[in-house]
């Protein structure tokens, strides 16, 4: 096998969408503890939601013919009839000429077709003044107009996000089948890294950052995360430690030792780990060359370089979406981006992608992107930007006021 033979981006994520199948595992959740949970079979509405035709407004029910040509220089006039109170039926319908006062959310009585505001009118002595024409339907949802009875609500795949599960629970659905939540291994290698609550370091070790950036971020998806420790550079140490922890979990991500250096031994680790083995090693992309991917059996193992920018950037554009794929969520776009206009010169090599740590910020009326000019090892870019500027392969940079994506990390 050849390694290092380096894929573009889109290359790259072309082979995860081809190689990651989701897990098979399920289960149901009460829907309060389903938040950020995927769903495993498609929501059906049983009921429409509203159930009833109801006021969006305070104001009073009437035949929108009735309010025609009203304005404040002329009014119109309708009769007060009643009012309609919160959780109840109407006791009489709207006739011709008459209004009816309903609060927001109250039910519209039948023979009224639309709502005026209180704004909009006034009630003097059971007489209601109104002071604009309104159309039907106006400030009026009918009943199914927000869920029809029989429709799909939401697909399999949905993650469950605070609005999915509100709308959820206006159908009376008290649990879900989700995807159970993935377990993630997260391994790190080196002889120089030790652990990161080491109080005095000797010379040339390094505290083992990265077990709480790229944990962390795992979190931040939902996914569980089992820490391995750190295993040494050595090939039969890496190797045990790597098995007895793949067991365990459904991904596995070991950071360091991703590169061509005569004791970096992760891509024979990984191969070792079940078929068909690696199908990236290295991408063309700065910072984060050195990247590994592979699949054993139906898990994906991810190999991050060390330096804690590199494997935030890789783990931020890469990770999330193969956590994605392997959690059961849809397809989608890749991850959350705006566009911002670049505040500076930046140069880039042709024939690769260039992730730049920025600084986003609100200027005349737009975002702007300010670059955090480090190198890939420096841990200060991670704490002083907000998102990463793009600059796709077949730019050879771009210039001050050029609009660039940004993908966002807070």
């Amino acid at each position: 096998m050849q390694f290092f033979k380096v894929k573009t981006v889109d290359e790259t994520f072309a082979l995860i969408e081809e190689k990651i199948t989701k897990i098979k595992d399920t289960e149901f959740r009460p829907l309060a503890e389903a938040l950020n949970y995927i769903l495993a079979e498609s929501v059906l509405a049983e009921e429409n939601v509203p159930g009833f035709d109801r006021s969006t407004v305070d104001g009073y029910a009437v035949k929108a013919r009735d309010t025609y040509g009203s304005s404040e220089s002329t009014p119109g006039f309708l009769n007060v009839t009643g009012e309609v109170k919160m959780g109840e039926k109407p006791e009489r319908p709207v006739l011709q000429g008459e209004a009816l006062y309903v609060p927001t959310g109250g039910m519209i009585p039948q023979g009224s077709d639309s709502v005026i505001m209180i704004e909009h009118c006034e009630e003097l002595g059971g007489v209601l003044n109104t002071y604009r024409q309104i159309a039907p339907n106006e400030n009026v949802i009918r009943a199914g107009e927000d869920i029809s009875e029989g429709e799909t609500l939401l697909e399999e795949g949905t993650k469950l996000r605070p609005q999915e599960l509100g709308a959820i629970a206006s159908l009376g659905i008290a649990e879900v089948k989700v995807y159970r939540k993935v377990k993630i291994g997260y391994l790190s290698s080196g002889d120089e890294i030790v652990p990161y609550d080491t109080k005095k370091l000797a010379v040339g070790q390094i505290r083992d950052i990265n077990c709480l950036t790229i944990a962390g971020l795992a979190r931040d998806w939902n996914a569980e995360v089992i820490y391995g420790g750190i295993v040494e550079d050595q090939f039969d140490a890496f190797e045990a430690r790597a098995k007895e922890l793949f067991k365990k979990v459904d991904c596995l991500i070991v950071s360091g030792g991703s590169s061509v250096g005569a004791k970096d031994y992760t891509t024979e680790v990984i191969e070792t780990l079940g078929k068909p083995g690696v199908f990236v090693h290295g991408i063309s992309i700065k910072p984060g060359k050195p990247t590994i991917l592979a699949v054993a059996g139906e898990k994906p193992v991810i190999g991050l370089p060390g330096h804690p920018a590199s494997a935030m950037v890789i783990f931020k554009l890469f990770g999330e979406y193969i956590l994605k794929a392997l959690q059961g969520e849809k397809p989608e776009e890749r991850p959350d981006r705006v566009i911002a206009r670049i505040t500076k010169n930046i140069p880039s090599a042709p024939g690769r992608s260039d992730y730049i740590r920025v600084r986003l910020e609100q200027r005349d009326g737009g975002w702007w992107a300010e670059p955090i000019i480090g190198k890939s090892g420096l841990i200060t870019t991670l704490v002083k930007s907000s998102g990463i500027a793009e600059i796709t392969s077949e730019k050879e940079g771009v210039s001050q006021g050029d609009c660039v994506p940004v993908i966002l990390t807070r």
